[in-house]
């Protein structure tokens, strides 16, 4: 074979050496892109450390000056997942806001009685509650989310356990803040407001609805009827009865705990046309 014919072929062509900072950041990321696909356990013992080197597509050698130990990649790894967290509650889901909606499209006439708003709050977690918990339980994101807590309280103290807290406080602050401002939007279109006697807002209303809905996602895989049993009833004030999920049933109670019919909103044919309006527009 001819020298032209081997540089046609690229057979005697080098590789690009990669920077050390490139190669953290291809190692990094191909590790990360595995537990997106299988979500994370406690151990991470799931996680090749050499099908990351592959995934990466960068040098063995590059990769043990940059670590020289395997532990001290997954150290990075579990300080990359805590910074990167971001499970689907934070993030804003255009069919489940559409599908709230239409659940308050449906019932406007419920605005009008004040103790209806209450029931017309609690029917649209009933209808919520299902979809929402088989969206979290679908997740790897979600399962890496939970599995990190649980890592996190296996680590010794130090600064690992340090960073890694820090930024899972991070995360749960994102998680109440996104989950709080849904929560606010539709108390305002129902005419709802916070109990003044509680003299707390809507975060503490996100947080405890969050360990609720938190708790059922690591129960739900090992007890079957948490998510699949429901319970026909007349509550919260609906007019009708309704099949009611324990998810359902336990965000519907939170809710009422927690929300009051504003005696300031009056809710005539004006404010629901305009209701009507704005729910459409933003379909």
């Amino acid at each position: 074979m001819s020298g032209d014919s081997r540089a046609a072929t690229g057979l005697t062509r080098r590789r690009r050496r990669l920077s050390d900072q490139e190669t953290e950041r291809r190692m990094l990321q191909a590790a990360m892109d595995q537990v997106s696909s299988a979500g994370l356990t406690v151990s991470l013992e799931h996680i090749s450390f050499e099908d990351v080197i592959r995934d990466a597509g960068v040098s063995r050698s590059a990769v043990y000056r940059r670590w020289p130990y395997k532990d001290l990649f997954f150290s990075d790894l579990l300080k990359e997942l805590a910074r990167g967290t971001s499970p689907g509650i934070v993030e804003e889901n255009p069919e489940a806001r559409r599908a709230v909606d239409q659940t308050i499209l449906d019932r406007l006439d419920w605005l009008k009685t004040p103790s209806l708003r209450i029931a017309l709050a609690a029917e649209i977690l009933r209808q919520g509650a299902p979809a929402e918990l088989q969206t979290f339980l679908r997740s790897p994101e979600w399962r890496t989310y939970l599995a990190l807590h649980a890592t996190f309280l296996s680590l010794p103290e130090g600064e690992l356990r340090a960073e890694v807290q820090a930024s899972l406080a991070e995360s749960e602050r994102n998680v109440t803040a996104g989950l709080a401002s849904a929560y606010e939007r539709v108390a305002s279109l129902l005419g709802l407001r916070l109990r003044p006697t509680l003299g707390t807002g809507f975060e503490a209303l996100a947080t405890l609805a969050n360990a609720m809905v938190r708790g059922v996602v690591v129960m739900a895989p090992a007890t079957p009827a948490l998510s699949e049993e429901t319970i026909r009833a007349d509550l919260f004030g609906a007019p009708d009865p309704a099949d009611w999920t324990l998810p359902g049933l336990a965000l519907g109670a939170l809710a009422a705990a927690f929300l009051e019919a504003d005696p300031d909103v009056e809710v005539d044919d004006d404010r629901v046309a305009e209701i009507r309006r704005a729910l459409t527009r933003e379909d």
